[in-house]
């Protein structure tokens, strides 16, 4: 099959700190090469992939130095190329939101649109409203809640290359949060968590711009002096392995809609044991008592978290290879794309079913 994989420009695929869209599509795209589709993936020139690339910008957005950068125009250059190569597709596979849909009515039957983010936004009904011949994907089902009458194909979780991820048997005492910092991932409730227990808190986050204030004045406070809290910054994959197999367990104290929490099937893949809120996907990813814990309080989340070393690390690596591999789910993106009517082989179709 001929598929085009076309990510958001904001960093590199896969990024080389934090970044989660672009991360999900180079492993998408690697995987479905390795199962032996012909893939074009459409980004930056930094990127690392086993697909043919094509190159729409020099480099990622987040990382360019430039000072004055336009992120509409980078994408809009990038769109226009897609459209031009169209026809030489039997999937246009987007992981850009929107932004493509007024470019691409005429082939929309063979596109496939993958919503990556939070879908209750004042103005995003009416989009999908005014363009529903896109068939999209949901991230997690709880993703779709607020657009429950959209176009959707399906649901197709997250999965990550099993192999860049080592196995920890053993872990190292102290208590993991990986990601961004910002109100919704309350980091403020992993610090107290923490403290609540006498453990080391280690934070790998970036902070946004947007965030600045809110890390200064709320989280820097919490952190500065005491020894069990350190914060570390934002860490790539070369460094997730050694951060995240060494924790008892990684906190995930979200209070959003979280569309999906890759950092949660990262730290499966070390066979960390998660304890996360139940907020959003968490439910459909975490199994209760057996890859973590989902909890509803600060007070269950500290219990939890005491309870995390009990768990089979064995088996949570396990689990994490049995959903959330690359594999797996590149396997049932191309059932989708079967689906929708996109040639694939006999063999193939199998395959994706698996």
């Amino acid at each position: 099959m001929r598929i085009a994989q076309v990510p958001p420009l904001y960093e590199a695929v896969p990024p080389r700190l934090y970044g989660g869209t672009e991360r999900v599509v180079s492993h998408l795209t690697d995987a479905l090469v390795q199962l032996g589709h012909d893939v074009t993936l459409f980004a930056s020139a930094d990127a690392r992939t086993k697909a043919k690339l094509v190159t729409v910008r020099d480099q990622a957005i987040r990382l360019d130095p430039a000072v004055l950068k336009s992120d509409l125009a980078a994408h809009m250059s990038m769109l226009s190329e897609v459209r031009r190569r169209a026809d030489d597709f039997d999937v246009i596979h987007f992981h850009t939101d929107m932004v493509h849909f007024p470019f691409f009515e005429d082939v929309a039957s063979k596109t496939i649109t993958t919503l990556h983010g939070r879908l209750d936004l004042k103005d995003l009904a009416g989009v999908y409203e005014r363009w529903p011949q896109y068939p999209l994907v949901s991230i997690s089902d709880d993703q779709r809640r607020p657009l429950a009458s959209a176009s959707w194909a399906g649901t197709v979780h997250h999965g990550m290359t099993a192999d860049i991820y080592e196995f920890s048997a053993t872990p190292k005492g102290y208590l993991a949060f990986l990601g961004r910092i910002s109100p919704e991932k309350r980091p403020d409730r992993a610090i107290a968590i923490a403290k609540s227990l006498g453990k080391t808190l280690k934070i790998a986050a970036k902070v946004d711009a947007a965030d600045l204030r809110y890390f200064h004045d709320k989280i820097e406070p919490l952190i500065l002096g005491d020894p069990l809290i350190e914060f570390v910054g934002e860490i790539g994959d070369a460094h997730k392995s050694e951060f995240l197999g060494g924790a008892d367990a990684l906190l995930f104290p979200i209070d959003w809609p979280e569309p999906f929490g890759l950092v949660m099937i990262e730290a499966m893949a070390c066979g960390t044991p998660v304890v996360a809120f139940a907020c959003g996907s968490v439910p459909e990813v975490i199994e209760h008592g057996v890859t973590g814990f989902i909890v509803r309080t600060d007070g269950e989340a500290v219990d939890a978290a005491r309870q995390a070393a009990n768990l089979d690390r064995r088996e949570v690596r396990r689990q994490f290879e049995l959903k959330y591999s690359a594999t797996a789910m590149a396997r049932r993106y191309l059932n989708l794309y079967a689906r929708l009517g996109a040639p694939l082989s006999q063999a193939f179709a199998v395959a994706a079913t698996a």
